[in-house]
């Protein structure tokens, strides 16, 4: 009774279609059998219609919560819904190890639906970053009977999302390892350690050697941990049976993919989009204004998602109310003043690239770099630059924030533009070029671009690290790297009178593992070797930001 009530009011929150049916049969913790014996605990949320295609949700973080009431909203728009719970959580059998097995585990479960007296042949699937992570792992052989897929917050591998710039995502790693161990604690426990302000997690993200970190924050040592921390090299085999970028070309049902400009795997998603279209797939995009685990994320997800699959999913009503998108394939939140919704064609949009310079003084300029010297800093790992919102796991602490406190410390660098004179829209990918020369041969290079409004205050639009070693990215005669930085792709309209300012630092921890500066290897090291290293902006070596600018404003005016 409360779950149906709750499920009307979310409805009418959220402006959700009308639900085709309120009489929901639900059986749970169905004992589906995988292939090597291994119990996997599952829901089924059965609509009282004749016939009914099925929705199937794989998850690692649990059956009940807000999980019951996603259930009965997509059952009540006229699915039934299968939600299963990933092997070695939620009461499933076995061990959980990341992506191993959710290929394997999700044909057995689509074989097991195949069986039962409701299935009519046709399915879809539906979920947030990990339940993204299984749709990929299914969607190359599960054959014509998958007609739509809702990705969320996800992409089809995450290994380079891991491995940020050859660096490593502490902070949404080890979060994520605390996360999953919590969920086998006590729910009062859970709690008391969430008003605490998880004391185990904080010390372990600032805890070396890493090898160390998964047991100070959650008292045991994490299998799955040790080996990425052991495979982070780009050419480990590890990850070739976790990564299913491989295999697009074979997913033959319509996606869906919803993200956030802050999102951790936004990159990696957008290259799913990137190959999805060039094998002549019409995915449908949307980024908007969110973080990973933000509401305004799901809410957005789950309205965009039931649409999806009510268009792909046949049903015994062809009139559902459930239409083909009217607007264009691509929507995206342009941020910042006169910003909001726009539909585009495709991703990336056209767009004029313009390179801002990097000058003396301090200043970001279109104009090509003068003769100057450079500008340097010392990065000393045991006070590591912090990180300071954009793209992190945990909602509360991810975003635009206000970059001033880290702008403030002499480890940071920046280069600020004159107030703008005509809006400037930034839409598309965005990189960074800068030089660098450093005493030490292993060292991070961060950059992040910022939005400065008319009060002073920094807000961050987009960043990217990388981590060099000599191995990958060798140095010339003069002892100068040409690093290039991949930064977040981005949305957003800079107002008149508003400043474009590039910071460049040597890290953002605990976002980004520390470097310690001695190459050592990421789970072991323990010795932290500060250095001091130069940021070069002459003719010869021009360090600049490059801005796909698009509309009317691509000829921006603060040349100097």
């Amino acid at each position: 009774m409360l779950e149906r009530l709750a499920s009307r009011l979310a409805g009418v929150a959220l402006r959700l279609p009308r639900a085709r049916t309120r009489r929901i049969t639900v059986t749970r913790d169905i004992p589906v059998r995988a292939r090597d014996g291994v119990i996997l605990r599952t829901d089924h949320y059965a609509p009282a219609l004749a016939q009914a295609p099925t929705v199937l949700i794989r998850t690692p973080y649990g059956r009940g919560g807000p999980m019951r009431l996603l259930c009965r909203i997509a059952a009540e728009q006229g699915f039934h819904v299968v939600i299963q719970s990933c092997r070695g959580t939620g009461g499933s059998g076995g061990v959980f190890d990341p992506f191993v097995h959710e290929r394997e585990d999700g044909l057995d479960t689509l074989d097991w639906m195949r069986r039962q007296r409701w299935w009519c042949g046709a399915f879809g699937m539906f979920g947030a970053s990990y339940q993204g992570f299984v749709q990929w792992a299914l969607a190359a052989d599960a054959g014509e009977e998958m007609r739509a897929m809702v990705a969320v917050a996800t992409a089809s591998s995450t290994r380079d999302s891991t491995y940020a710039g050859e660096s490593f995502a502490l902070d949404t790693v080890l979060t994520w390892v605390e996360l999953l161990q919590a969920q086998t604690v006590p729910w009062l426990a859970r709690q008391w350690e969430l008003k605490r302000g998880q004391p185990r997690l904080l010390a372990a993200l600032s805890h070396l050697p890493l090898v160390e970190a998964d047991r100070v924050a959650t008292g045991v040592t994490v299998p799955f941990f040790q080996q990425w921390l052991r495979h982070h090299t780009p050419q480990a085999d590890y990850w070739r049976a976790r990564v299913f970028d491989d295999r697009l070309d074979l997913v033959r049902a319509p996606v869906a993919m919803v993200s956030g400009w802050h999102d951790i795997f936004l990159p990696a998603q957008l290259s799913d989009y990137t190959a999805l279209r060039a094998r002549g797939a019409q995915p449908r995009l949307i980024i908007g204004p969110w973080t990973h685990g933000s509401p305004g994320l799901y809410v957005a997800a789950l309205r965009e998602g039931l649409g999806w699959l009510g268009t792909h999913l046949p049903t015994d009503d062809t009139d559902r109310g459930a239409t083909q998108p009217t607007d264009g394939p691509v929507r995206v939140h342009v941020g910042g003043v006169g910003g909001g919704w726009r539909d585009l064609p495709d991703w990336p949009p056209s767009a004029q690239t313009t390179d801002w310079y990097l000058h003396p003084h301090s200043a970001l300029r279109t104009c090509p770099p003068v003769p100057s010297s450079p500008d340097g800093f010392f990065y000393d790992p045991a006070d590591p630059t912090p990180s300071l919102g954009g793209a992190l796991l945990v909602a509360q602490r991810a975003g635009a924030v206000d970059n001033r406190p880290v702008e403030a410390r002499p480890d940071v660098l920046t280069w600020t533009s004159e107030p703008l004179t005509s809006p400037l829209e930034v839409i598309g990918p965005v990189r960074a070029q800068i030089h660098v020369r450093s005493e030490l041969d292993y060292f991070d290079v961060f950059v992040r671009l910022c939005d400065v409004d008319r009060q002073g205050r920094s807000w961050n639009i987009c960043d990217g690290l990388v981590r060099v070693d000599p191995q990958r990215l060798p140095a010339d005669g003069s002892g100068t790297v040409a690093v290039t930085v991949q930064m977040w792709p981005v949305a957003h309209r800079f107002a008149v009178g508003h400043r474009l300012r590039l910071q460049v630092s040597g890290g953002a921890h605990p976002r980004y593992a520390r470097n310690p500066g001695t190459g050592e290897p990421l789970g072991a090291a323990v010795t932290l070797r500060g250095g001091y290293r130069e940021i070069l902006h002459d003719p010869e070596r021009p360090s600049a930001v490059v801005l796909p600018i698009v509309g009317s404003a691509a000829q921006p005016s603060t040349d100097g």
